[in-house]
């Protein structure tokens, strides 16, 4: 009920039959500014029931698609944290890749992949999480960072928490530092940013 009032809804059918509903807003609001949050909104889609009854799910898809779009949003966040803040991107599996890539292409550091199980061939750290819709365990090399670097991680979609509180404590195991926290879509009625704190969440787009 919150999402449906700050953002309004258009309709649409996927070429399955599938009924989505595409976010736009004049009035997005974000940490980044309604600019920012109002582009990000305008390539939201939703759909229900995915990926199992009941479940609201927000495809992103069509931001990245978009390269005017993703290359504004890229751009958007690196000025918020600035190009020297951090030396390596995390992307947590899997549509935090696309994001960590070219934010690492863009600033000319390195990224690092946190992954789910069973996916990394050496020796890596785990944590296991409950989701809103299950249960799953994510890995990171042990050997990815040397003590004290600065890591900026990013997801496409902050929702409970579980994920990013997961991901955080593995790249405090592996010796890194959190520089920053992105997403490009917080639903904030999951409080993920509350299970968080003290650590910041920068969200280009908030509901």
């Amino acid at each position: 009920m919150l999402c449906e009032r700050r953002a309004g809804r258009r309709r649409r059918s996927r070429g399955d039959g599938t009924a989505v509903t595409e976010t736009y807003r004049a009035g997005a609001r974000g940490d980044s500014g309604p600019e920012v949050a109002e582009l990000v909104a305008s390539r939201v889609l939703d759909v229900p029931d995915f990926p199992k009854p009941g479940v609201m799910f927000k495809d992103l898809m069509p931001l990245f698609a978009d390269g005017a779009v993703f290359r504004e949003v890229v751009d958007g966040i690196v000025a918020y944290h600035g190009r020297e803040s951090f030396d390596a991107v995390v992307g947590i599996e899997a549509r935090g890749f696309v994001i960590a890539a070219a934010i690492a292409y863009a600033t000319g550091v390195g990224v690092v992949p946190v992954r789910k199980a069973g996916k990394l061939p050496r020796p890596a750290y785990s944590a296991s999480y409950a989701l809103e819709y299950g249960e799953a365990t994510l890995e990171l090399h042990e050997d990815a960072f040397t003590a004290g670097h600065r890591v900026l991680v990013v997801d496409d979609v902050l929702a409970t928490g579980g994920t990013a509180e997961a991901t955080l404590g593995l790249v405090e195991r592996a010796g890194g530092t959190v520089a920053g926290f992105t997403v490009l879509l917080e639903l904030g009625f999951l409080g993920g940013r509350e299970r968080l704190a003290p650590r910041p969440v920068h969200a280009l787009l908030r509901v």
